[in-house]
């Protein structure tokens, strides 16, 4: 993929986009000064001295909250951002035909700015919750094409919202009040984004973490050298892998344990990353074969990213996976919810990241599956790709009393908890489901600075995963006081379960941060909780990478190269070599990935023997052609390509 423009587009995107719902903003009351008040009369919603309908006054009072928890330039990013991904979205969507009504949303009906199609088609078409009469009405009036464009452009985010309520929320989103005016003009940021970056460049799903990547470079640069705060480093961190590299760690981590188990399997041959173990030892042998399971099910591998930013290493892992499901005979439209609900896991500290992954994600799928959309929304498929949501807000003994979990569920009573036998919160502290709430929002209270260096026990998985199916329960069905709380608790037990569960493999670019860059409570964190590590967050993470797998799988990671060299990780080196094997490292050279310092993609089993014999390459710049991949990989020759034993690796 060419990223020219994307490199050149996705900067300015983001300074147009912040100026956009800025303006936005203050057209309803709410700026960098301050708030002024609303008030409603009849039908009417007084701002000041303008006047607009009292419809808007719940997304007006959801922006205020917005702008009250996060700070007003905090708050306008996140906006901006989420119609960037929004538009970007559609825009990959209408490019691909995923849209039911099959009308281009965005462009003309052959990708060139002007009028969108679905504007020149619109009395021909149905979304949810769109008024025909409404829509009719303003067409034949000839001057409000911005109205009514407007309108169709809402309805398509909230029919998208089922599917994808992560990007899509839902309608009293308090970012709808802040799309921006004009979208329909020469000018306008829709126009900007359909001639900056040509349909070919929409192909690929990877144009998902380009686009990211460049788009907060910006921030990148402001922040980069400093000691970050909490609410910045996702931009301080993130960092787009290259797509070779991601091959290359999930085909020798996912591929590597189905050709334990399964040696003869055709997936050796759609795997041109994969590095073949070399001839072992006899104790290494041996410990394989008490090791490898006889048979694998495909439903029981577990991936998880735990830093999975855009998504790309879980878009990988759906590739590799896919193909074992079709090597155990499984329908073709069945594939995409397995791999959904029971493989793939993936987490991140970022919301921005978190919605551009769960997409990337839902895209692959609806490739393979043209009812995906509705599978999802009438909760056949699970997407378990989260960004990890903070506590410190939450009211839990008021949550517990509108749960009433002890009323009669199946006739839908709205008796209050105040009026049963738990009316005494000292009878909700003896109830399991309370005391395992109470430590699941006491984990994650700073959860956008720990992110998945969070541990919640293994042991509290079968609870919480009871917990979350009881709680969807009543997200469905519950009375008017209980589904809104089981919505609110829902993401917490959800996250907490994804890390209270083992996995095959842990796959990651985990973030790079030194202890100078890391605020005071990460970095009381990390000399507390990983002394051999804590030097960075990417050795921090690789050690919590081990934590998370079951014994005897794999824990695949591309890092800077400074723990293999540097005095200050030599009892990591140590742990790492006495608690597990090097099955195989590409050791790269500065500008292989893209920036300035050397990297090393290691695969490592747990627990496995420290007498294993890895591969072990190096990739210099000139290794790498014109694509961005090696010309040749591994590459053959003395230099570059040599078997060692790992304690002649750690001399």
């Amino acid at each position: 993929m060419n990223t020219a423009s994307i490199k050149k587009y996705a900067p300015k995107a983001r300074n147009n986009f912040i100026a956009a719902v800025t303006k936005q903003a203050a057209r309803y009351g709410i700026t960098a000064k301050g708030t002024e008040p609303m008030a409603q009369r009849g039908d009417i919603a007084l701002i000041g001295e303008k006047a607009f309908p009292k419809a808007i006054a719940p997304a007006r009072k959801a922006l205020e909250r917005m702008v009250a928890q996060m700070g007003f330039v905090q708050a306008m990013e996140q906006a901006a951002y989420s119609w960037f991904n929004r538009l970007c979205a559609i825009r990959y969507m209408e490019l691909h035909d995923f849209l039911d009504h099959g009308r281009r949303v965005l462009s003309t009906a052959d990708g060139q700015p002007g009028t969108p199609q679905i504007l020149d088609d619109c009395l021909d078409i149905s979304l949810p919750g769109l008024d025909p009469q409404k829509v009719a009405e303003l067409k034949l009036d000839g001057n409000k094409d911005e109205e009514l464009y407007r309108e169709l452009l809402l309805a398509q985010c909230h029919a998208l919202f089922e599917a994808m309520p992560f990007l899509f929320e839902a309608v009293d989103d308090a970012t709808e009040l802040l799309l921006p005016d004009n979208l329909t003009k020469t000018d306008s940021l829709i126009r900007e984004l359909i001639r900056a970056i040509p349909e070919d460049d929409w192909q690929d799903v990877e144009i998902i973490g380009w686009l990211y990547q460049f788009y907060i470079s910006e921030k990148k640069d402001q922040v980069i050298g400093k000691v970050v705060k909490s609410e910045d480093i996702p931009a301080a961190t993130q960092l787009f892998t290259p797509n070779w590299i991601v091959q290359y760690l999930v085909q020798n981590s996912v591929g590597r344990q189905w050709l334990q188990t399964y040696p003869d399997s055709p997936l050796r041959n759609q795997m041109p990353y994969f590095i073949e173990p070399g001839e072992q030892p006899p104790e290494v042998q041996a410990q394989l074969a008490e090791t490898v399971p006889e048979a694998i099910e495909p439903e029981s591998i577990k991936v998880l990213d735990p830093a999975c930013g855009s998504g790309h290493i879980l878009v990988e892992a759906y590739k590799v996976l896919k193909a074992i499901y079709e090597e155990r005979g499984y329908r073709s439209r069945d594939i995409p919810q397995q791999i959904l609900k029971h493989n793939l896991f993936g987490l991140d500290i970022d919301d921005r990241a978190g919605q551009l992954a769960g997409f990337a994600l839902m895209m692959l799928a609806r490739e393979d599956d043209r009812r995906l959309f509705s599978r999802v929304a009438g909760g056949e498929v699970i997407l378990n790709v989260l960004s990890l949501k903070e506590t410190g807000h939450l009211n839990l003994p008021q949550l517990w009393q509108d749960l009433n979990l002890s009323g009669d569920l199946q006739q839908g009573s709205s008796q209050s908890l105040f009026e049963s036998e738990q009316t005494d919160l000292s009878n909700a502290n003896a109830d399991e489901r309370y005391q395992l709430l109470q430590r699941t929002l006491e984990w994650f209270e700073e959860a956008k600075t720990l992110g998945s260096l969070i541990e919640v026990p293994e042991e509290d998985a079968a609870s919480l995963k009871t917990l979350i199916e009881e709680l969807e329960q009543l997200a469905r069905s519950g009375d008017s006081m209980q589904k809104p709380a089981a919505e609110t608790l829902l993401p917490y037990a959800r996250q907490a379960w994804v890390l209270a569960q083992r996995y095959d493999s842990v796959i990651a670019n985990p973030p790079y941060m030194g202890g100078k860059g890391m605020n005071a409570r990460l970095k009381d964190f990390a000399k507390k909780s990983y002394p051999h590590a804590k030097s960075d967050l990417f050795a921090i993470f690789i050690e919590r990478g081990f934590e998370l797998l079951r014994p005897y799988r794999f824990n695949a990671m591309v890092t800077m190269q400074s723990w293999m060299f540097l005095s200050s990780y030599e009892n990591l080196r140590l742990k790492i070599l006495k608690e597990s094997s090097i099955e195989c490292m590409v050791h790269m050279a500065n500008m292989v990935m893209g920036i300035a310092f050397g990297t090393a993609a290691t695969v490592c089993k747990k627990a496995g023997s420290p007498l294993t014999l890895g591969a072990y390459c190096f990739v210099e710049y000139e290794d790498i052609g014109d694509d961005g991949r090696p010309v040749q990989f591994p590459p053959l020759n003395e230099r570059n390509l040599k078997a060692a034993k790992q304690n002649e690796m750690a001399e």
